[in-house]
């Protein structure tokens, strides 16, 4: 096996993620304190157990339209490593969004569970 290969494998069976799932995943990554875009990134990618990879074409837009949107604010800040980077932060408004969002999750994986686990043919 490759050097490339063996890193991308943990990642071969991931999952693509409706946009209002990630809104909910970025809520939940700053509901803890401000960060940056790869932070984000990362705690989704380690609280889902390696399953779920925010791509940057994904992260990026999403997080500028919940900026749009007054759920999050972003301040430019340095990293750990000295480096100038954007914090996103969790507002009022996005607390409530998140509310919202976990609240609609809950109601679709109920359908789905209940519709996967019918007796019966469609």
């Amino acid at each position: 096996m490759s050097t490339a290969m063996a890193k991308t494998e943990p990642y071969k069976d991931r999952i693509e993620l409706l946009q209002g799932t990630l809104d909910m995943l970025i809520l939940q990554a700053l509901r803890w304190g401000a960060r940056h875009g790869y932070g984000i990134s990362q705690a989704i990618r380690a609280g889902s157990g390696e399953v779920l990879q925010v791509e940057t074409g994904s992260l990026y837009p999403a997080l500028h339209r919940m900026e749009r949107q007054g759920w999050i604010k972003a301040e430019w800040g340095t990293t750990e490593n000295n480096q100038r980077a954007k914090y996103y932060q969790l507002t009022a408004a996005g607390k409530k969004q998140l509310t919202r969002e976990h609240s609609r999750w809950k109601q679709m994986a109920a359908a789905i569970g209940g519709l996967m686990n019918a007796d019966g043919e469609a």
